[in-house]
């Protein structure tokens, strides 16, 4: 996979950070915050979370990674927009607070009429069908993530798995792109509808 495509990851806390650090070894990533002092911590090659590998990661190895906070200019032109937005749990309402990524996910999908959205945030089960219906589009995926908080670079460089819930061309496009920067081989990886993603990513051991 030698031609480098552009990726916009929305959001920039450890699940966005990591990703962003491990596509731009290979690929021209763009974070979308929506915090000026995270979005030039990034630019001056500085972590906005505290994790050992994406400190190491910034001050040693070539990446193409850049951040804004203008929209427009994050959306234009990418093959894959990650979104890895906050989606807090309510133990009271027994609910997740989903409004960040839906806000997202309709930017996105009005900025672009190519790209694909791929959703990282922890959802409810059937949550990314709801936004498919919604929409009226298939561009809207879910790929849960497996990542500890100051270890989240580590576990993207050695995923025990990558679960992608789609089971097309495009999403095995976007599963090659996270084997692409790892260092792990033989990544054990699942396509499945994003119902089922989601339900594995709740109910999974490892958060």
């Amino acid at each position: 996979m030698a031609e480098r495509i552009k990726i916009t990851v929305v959001g920039s806390g450890y699940v966005g950070m990591s990703l962003s650090v491990l596509l731009a070894q290979h690929n021209d990533v763009t974070v979308l915050d929506i915090d000026a002092e995270r979005v030039g911590r990034i630019n001056n090659k500085q972590s906005t979370v505290a994790d050992t590998e994406i400190e190491l990661f910034l001050a040693e190895k070539s990446l193409s990674l850049s951040a804004t906070l203008d929209k427009q200019a994050a959306y234009e032109g990418a093959s894959f927009i990650v979104v890895a937005t906050p989606t807090n749990y309510d133990p009271d309402t027994n609910k997740f607070d989903t409004s960040s990524v839906d806000s997202v996910v309709e930017a996105a999908l009005k900025a672009s009429q190519d790209c694909f959205v791929i959703i990282k945030s922890t959802l409810p089960v059937g949550h990314t069908e709801f936004l498919q219906k919604q929409y009226g589009t298939k561009r809207v995926i879910f790929s849960p993530e497996f990542l500890r908080e100051g270890k989240a670079l580590y576990d993207n460089l050695h995923p025990s798995r990558i679960i992608v819930g789609e089971r097309s061309q495009r999403a095995e496009t976007f599963a090659n792109l996270l084997k692409q920067g790892a260092i792990k081989q033989d990544i054990s990886t699942l396509f499945t509808d994003s119902t089922e993603a989601e339900a594995i990513k709740l109910f999974a051991n490892t958060y």
